[in-house]
Parts: structure tokens; C-alpha cells; sequence
């Protein structure tokens, strides 16, 4: 099966090709082949894949695969927000001047319906993120196993098409339009919180406050410390860029601790936090550290204010 389109859309330095199967064999057709012309054509290649589908492209590749930086998606992308700088860019910045090649799944059915918003946005994000870059990142979805609804955003967030057939252009392309559609108001909690205004005189009690609830949740110490240092680097960001006051609240939802911070700045870079930040650049790894640390992230951002909300399993 093909992987590169003839015509105007081939102009585009970057590919990015949804490919929509059905089984084992038409995945290891579909992904294995991907990976093979890449190699034969000596680009940089990756696979970023969950488990069991990593296996399978072990087995297919055979004695190829150690040609291959094999990642499992399920550990690497657990948050969707860390997928870009992580893997994605981490792999392709490695490579400068070389045309890569990425096989990155990062939708699968396990997907819990509110992880799911964040895929969503993390595949429309993509199309910004490597723009007029030689890339080509081929994204997976399982036909049999996702809803009819994924694979019609799948067509929305991704130029290119292919499955068995071949490969074709989406008319119903719409990355832009998806990207603003996921900016929207964060459902109310549930439960009850534990909720703390804080300023510049009061950082200390947040962290105190993120501390015990995750220890009342029963989040491991080192996850713990992450839930702290996430909220410091949140809380801290408030006093640089979110007026210098804003609202921490805590609370235990289901199998995660769910932190969120709310203040009076504005993100108007769709990238923010996903975009990695050389060693010679002071600060700028905020919300970049807190993708990394957490295990989900959502945000809703408007000129009057933002909310961060992140999450941690227990």
C-alpha cells in the first residue's frame, strides 16, 4: 500500500495519513510496508504504537525491527499533550535536515471517553506543529473496534486518507476548525473540592493543599511530588502570565486526582507546552513540564481567563 499521494497535496512537505483498518493483517499490510519503504529509502523511522499492536509490528518487521525505534504509545502518550514534544518531536528534531518517517497511534479503544477530547485535539495539533516540515507521521485507527464517530473526526483531522485501496485526500479536512472546537468550557466536577484563592503571599499553601489531597487519594509519594510540582509550576505561572491571583481546586474523581487552576491570563498559542524548549533557553517549560508530569491534561482558554485542569491515576 502506498503511503504518498500524487498531485497538489504532495507539495506539502508533511505528510499525515489516516489509516483506517481492519484486523491484523490489514494493520502489519498497512504500518509494516510504511516502515519498510522508509527504511529502504534510508529515512530516520519510528513507531509509536500501543500494546498489543506493538508486537505485532516486532513480529512483522522481524529482523528489520531493530532498525526502528519502537516506542509503546500506551506509557509514552498516556497524555495526550506529551505525544507532540515527547515523541513526535523528540523523534524528528534528532534527525535534522533528513526526512522522517512516524507511525504514531495515538487512539485506540481503551481510550476512556474523557481522555478522548484530548486525542482529538492532539491529532488536529499535529497538522500546526510540524507545517512546510519533511515528515510523515501515519496514524492508525482500528475500524472494527472505534466508534463511527472517531473515524469520522479521524477524516477532520488528518489531509490524507488510506486503508487497503490505497490512499486518497479527505473532503472533510478541517484541523483549524477542530483545534477551536475542542476549546470549550470544562464540565463541573461532581464532588465536592477543596478549593484555595491564592496571590503571590500564598503559593505554599497551594502546594500544601495539592500534598494532602493527593495523599488523602492515595497517590504513591512520587506521584505525589509530581501532583506537586505540576500545581507549583501551574500556580507559578499564574503570578507570571494570569494576573497574579487565581483559584487551585482539588478533588478525587473516579480513579484520578484532578487538579485545576483558574486565573485571568489568556494562551493563545494552540502549542503551548507542546512545543520542546532547547537547553539554552531560560524558562518556558511550564505547562510543557506539566504535560509530562500528568497524566491527562484539559484547558479552556478565552481573553478573560484560563482553566488548566490536569490529571492524576491513583
Amino acid at each position: 500500500m502506498t503511503t504518498r499521494s500524487s498531485g497538489p497535496a504532495a507539495a506539502e512537505p508533511f505528510h499525515h495519513p489516516a489509516l483506517f483498518y481492519r484486523g491484523s493483517a490489514e494493520y502489519l499490510a498497512g504500518t509494516v510496508s510504511f516502515l519498510r519503504e522508509g527504511l529502504d529509502a534510508g529515512e530516520p523511522v519510528a513507531a509509536a504504537v500501543p500494546e498489543p499492536n506493538l508486537g505485532l509490528l516486532r513480529a512483522g518487521l522481524g529482523a528489520s525491527a531493530g532498525r526502528v525505534r519502537l516506542l509503546d504509545m500506551g506509557r509514552a502518550g498516556r497524555n495526550p499533550g506529551r505525544i507532540i514534544p515527547g515523541v513526535l518531536r523528540a523523534f524528528a528534531d534528532a534527525h535534522p535536515g533528513r526526512r522522517v518517517r512516524i507511525i504514531g497511534e495515538p487512539i485506540w479503544a481503551d481510550r476512556s471517553d474523557l481522555e478522548y477530547p484530548a486525542c482529538l485535539q492532539h491529532e488536529a495539533l499535529i497538522n500546526l506543529a510540524f507545517a512546510g516540515r519533511a515528515v510523515t507521521i501515519l496514524c492508525p485507527y482500528d475500524a472494527d473496534a472505534l466508534r463511527p464517530k472517531v473515524l469520522a473526526d479521524a477524516a477532520a483531522t488528518h489531509p490524507m486518507l488510506a486503508d487497503v485501496h490505497g490512499e486518497r485526500a479527505s473532503d472533510r479536512y478541517a484541523a483549524a476548525e477542530v483545534i477551536e472546537g475542542c476549546n470549550v468550557p470544562l464540565p463541573e466536577p461532581d464532588v465536592p473540592a477543596a478549593v484555595l484563592a491564592y496571590d503571590n503571599t500564598s503559593l505554599a499553601k497551594a502546594r500544601v493543599l495539592a500534598v494532602e489531597q493527593a495523599e488523602r487519594a492515595g497517590l504513591r509519594h512520587d506521584r505525589v511530588l509530581d501532583v506537586e510540582l505540576a500545581v507549583n509550576e501551574l500556580t507559578g505561572n499564574t503570578l507570571r502570565h494570569g494576573g497574579g491571583r487565581g483559584t487551585l481546586r482539588v478533588w478525587a474523581e473516579g480513579p484520578h486526582l484532578v487538579c485545576e487552576v483558574h486565573d485571568g491570563g489568556h494562551i493563545d498559542d494552540p502549542l503551548a507546552g507542546r512545543r520542546p524548549v532547547a537547553p539554552t533557553v531560560t524558562g518556558s517549560r511550564g505547562l510543557l513540564l506539566v504535560n509530562q508530569l500528568a497524566d491527562l491534561t484539559r484547558m479552556h482558554t478565552r481573553p478573560d481567563g484560563t482553566t488548566i485542569r490536569i490529571y492524576f491515576t491513583r
